[in-house]
């Protein structure tokens, strides 16, 4: 948000999604949060290194933030140990793909509608599909 810090994606993104599980949506203050899957090796800090901080939000997973501003940046875990996940927003132009899924769709808020048609994801692994319910639409 403040500009501290910068980065840089070389090559195409894995995915993008929604995602609504209850610790993203505690770190973020929000009822879901969008992140960009991409290659480790095409991410690179450009400016402002020294202003990301690290929080381990799990054994095996940590969330970087803005230490000036708060702003939550990115997302790395063991589980996805090739990867980096960038917050959508963070992203100053275009990103190559939209939204393609709601992830741990049945972790979400209970004031969370969604209707935009996108595949739903969860069980314990998040990405399991899920049927709609009744008043959620396809």
């Amino acid at each position: 948000m403040c500009g501290a810090v910068g980065f840089e994606v070389t090559g195409p993104s894995k995915w993008c999604a929604h995602c609504h599980c209850s610790m993203c949506r505690r770190a973020h203050g929000a009822g879901f949060v969008t992140w960009v899957g991409v290659e480790r090796r095409s991410f690179q800090i450009t400016r402002g290194a020294a202003h990301l901080r690290r929080y381990h939000s799990s054994a095996s997973a940590s969330r970087s933030f803005c230490e000036r501003c708060g702003s939550t940046l990115l997302f790395e875990g063991e589980r996805w140990p090739d990867e980096v996940h960038i917050v959508r927003a963070a992203f100053e132009g275009p990103v190559d793909r939209e939204p393609q899924a709601h992830v741990y769709y049945d972790d979400r808020a209970p004031w969370v509608e969604v209707g935009d048609g996108l595949p739903r994801r969860g069980g314990s692994s998040g990405t399991t599909p899920i049927e709609p319910g009744p008043d959620e639409g396809a």
